[in-house]
């Protein structure tokens, strides 16, 4: 009996982390494309398009910074990928929240303005979310699969028992975008430190191992 709430307790907080972690990479992309040049630091899907309409367009201003987040993504997955093996998350957690949080003190001084402190900070950005869609197995930075799948299971009323805790990662990621959105509407200084901070508190659902 002592396993089994030992278990389901152990659930719940990594469902917790996800949610916390989702929101995270809501704020993280929504700073990104209001802050950083209409690009995302963790949606890549987007930014193939945003390049190729671009490039069509003959838009050279979202070009540089939507290929400098799909190199820092990329980078990120692979170093995750060639690391994970040998560090427990909570490291590799702990090299996202370090690289927000250069990105937030980054913005908030001030050089992010123009298009090469912007580069910088969108690398750092998306590096971070890159290291957090690989470190963990449930999706927390891309939703379409995630919205798909949810979507067919509700039409052929096939719901599975965790899908309220699906549902709610697709809530957490506009909850994070939303708080953003806020935030640099009212003080654009702090509009990087949203997605830092959330992805820190995530550190209270994270066992220690």
């Amino acid at each position: 009996m002592s396993s089994a709430i030992t278990t389901t307790s152990a659930a719940r907080s990594e469902e917790k982390f996800l949610l916390v972690l989702s929101a995270a990479s809501g704020a993280t992309d929504a700073f990104a494309f209001l802050c950083l040049g209409k690009v995302f630091a963790g949606v890549m899907t987007g930014n193939l398009v945003l390049v190729g309409a671009s490039v069509g367009a003959g838009d050279r201003d979202v070009v540089p910074r939507a290929l400098t987040a799909l190199l820092g993504y990329a980078l990120g997955a692979a170093g995750a990928a060639v690391t994970g093996s040998r560090l427990a998350p909570r490291p590799l957690l702990a090299a996202e929240t370090l690289l927000l949080a250069l990105v937030a003190g980054g913005w908030a001084l001030g050089p992010g303005r123009s298009l090469g402190p912007q580069l910088a900070l969108l690398l750092a950005a998306a590096l971070a979310m890159g290291v957090q869609a690989r470190a963990w197995g449930a999706p927390t930075t891309y939703f379409t699969g995630t919205f798909t799948g949810l979507a067919g299971r509700l039409a052929k009323r096939e719901p599975e028992r965790r899908d309220h805790w699906v549902a709610g990662r697709l809530v957490a990621v506009v909850a994070g975008a939303a708080a953003t959105s806020l935030v640099a509407w009212r003080w654009s200084p702090g509009a990087g430190a949203v997605g830092a901070v959330l992805c820190a508190a995530a550190f209270a659902f994270r066992p220690r191992r």
